[in-house]
């Protein structure tokens, strides 16, 4: 659903199930953070979240395990390490048993490389195949990361390229060169595990990950919830090959259209950037990368680790003080 949609249908929830009417549910609805958050003791916060959707690419096991990395890595956008996962799955009754074997088969293993054992799952039958997982994980207490511990003058770090959405429509109607796609596959398999890691220990005070609602409405959470507003470099976002020829051959996700539309209105453009630009701006993601608020002191060290570990990471943006009629500016140049 579109962020709109979805604000509005789940208005009634707040009342009912609200992080305020539960002592120890430290991110519920209200919080809108990218997994529940459920404080067990005070060594221990479960961690929860579920995430599935319709295939993004053709081959069945690259679909499962795309849709694995992408349900866990809301557990990891939380500050958690997966443990525990259930496969939730949809199939047409004449969908042959080997492609949903593969399906299930790319889960799993990309499950087990993140160390999260898939236990079952529910199956139902749908006519157009969805697959994902519940995942559980866990988090000491002072190490869960929410979207509103970001500080002004911290480096917003973003662990991987984007353009995932712009390619997979794209290929959809075969209109994608080959190795466009073989770079969103690899983007989309890579689990944001070590990212994690990498980010705690440089100090990260908030994240989250970039997924369908864009870079923009990703980020805008961030500057809403922690009370700040954040400056984006247009000079420091980095695309998969070719997004910008797709982008101007109008190879848009309906996503990119509902993100514009709800999200617009808040940010600020520098002069010069033109519609194209904007138009990629705005386009969902899938098993996107973790976007990470961190002490200025701490970003070169984050990059080069990162970078070391094989994500294609950038420092994007700065948080800066709050302004009065927008969350966040698109700017042309990065940090001089």
């Amino acid at each position: 659903m579109g962020p709109d949609a979805l604000a509005q249908v789940l208005q009634p929830l707040d009342k009912v199930i609200g992080s305020n009417t539960y002592s120890k549910l430290i991110a519920g609805i209200n919080e809108g953070d990218d997994a529940a958050v459920y404080k067990l003791d005070n060594e221990r916060c479960l961690v929860f979240t579920l995430d599935f959707f319709t295939p993004v690419v053709d081959k069945p096991y690259d679909f499962g395990a795309i849709a694995a990395a992408n349900s866990m890595s809301d557990v990891y956008a939380t500050g958690a390490e997966p443990v525990l996962a259930l496969n939730i799955a949809a199939f047409p009754s004449k969908l042959d048993n080997q492609i949903i074997s593969d399906i299930l088969r790319g889960g799993a293993e990309k499950a087990a490389e993140g160390g999260c054992i898939i236990a079952g799952g529910h199956t139902v039958i749908d006519n157009e195949p969805k697959y994902g997982l519940a995942v559980i994980g866990f988090a000491h207490p002072d190490e869960v990361l929410l979207k509103s511990g970001a500080k002004v003058g911290d480096a917003l770090v973003l662990c991987k390229a984007l353009g995932t959405g712009l390619v997979t429509t794209a290929a959809k109607i075969a209109s994608c060169p080959e190795d466009s796609m073989a770079s969103a596959v690899k983007s989309m398999k890579m689990l944001n595990g070590t990212a994690l890691k990498i980010l705690k220990a440089n100090k990260a005070r908030a994240c989250t990950d970039v997924t369908g609602f864009s870079l923009p409405g990703h980020a805008m959470e961030i500057a809403q919830k922690s009370r700040v507003s954040i400056d984006l470099f247009k000079a420091e976002l980095k695309y998969l090959p070719y997004c910008d020829d797709l982008v101007r051959e109008g190879y848009l996700p309906a996503g990119a259209y509902k993100n514009r539309t709800f999200y617009s209105n808040k940010i600020k453009f520098d002069a010069g950037i033109d519609n194209f630009f904007i138009d990629l701006f705005f386009c969902p993601e899938t098993s996107g990368g973790l976007l990470a608020s961190v002490p200025m002191e701490h970003a070169k060290n984050c990059l080069k680790e990162l970078e070391k570990h094989g994500y294609e990471a950038s420092l994007v943006g700065i948080i800066a003080k709050k302004h009065a009629n927008y969350d966040l500016r698109l700017l042309n140049s990065g940090l001089s």
